[in-house]
């Protein structure tokens, strides 16, 4: 596989979801949880996502319970948690591990094309985020303390 349209997810309403139906946007991928110190993320999330959906650029939150058992929540649980405490409006994922042998594809496709800290692919903790190009292309990874904010030039910089 050579991008990231390659893959497809269940939404949370348990359908399937092509990547290739977001082919010529750019994407920012996250995994996410309910119950993580980083959380209030989906603030920052939710405004990229409102600023420049209209100019081509997608969050996909993808929810995981790996780390610290900080998401829970069946997928009802989470879409309630989303919109109400952060007026979710980007397209979120079924429950996923990012790690391990049951990690799903996409998350081991990520991994590999955008290696973290020292080479290690792991994802460490809920909220890594990767930038993808309107190719298909990830062309950067963000650490759980990487604010959204603090990704949006490189976000408008792919739009340009």
């Amino acid at each position: 596989m050579t991008n990231i349209y390659d893959f497809s997810a269940k939404s949370l309403a348990g359908e399937d979801v092509h990547l290739k139906d977001f082919q010529g946007k750019v994407l920012l991928i996250v995994n996410t949880a309910s119950q993580c110190g980083f959380t209030s993320q989906y603030t920052g999330l939710e405004t990229l996502h409102k600023d420049l959906s209209g100019r081509g650029f997608e969050v996909l939150g993808f929810p995981c319970n790996q780390f610290g058992g900080q998401e829970p929540g069946n997928a009802d649980e989470i879409r309630n948690f989303c919109s109400l405490n952060y007026n979710v409006s980007f397209p979120l994922f079924a429950k996923v591990d990012v790690n391990g042998d049951e990690a799903h594809p996409l998350f081991t496709f990520l991994k590999q094309a955008k290696p973290g800290l020292l080479g290690l692919e792991a994802i460490k903790w809920n909220f890594t985020k990767f930038l993808i190009d309107k190719n298909g292309t990830v062309i950067d990874r963000f650490a759980p303390t990487t604010k959204p904010e603090d990704i949006r030039k490189d976000i408008e910089a792919l739009l340009a």
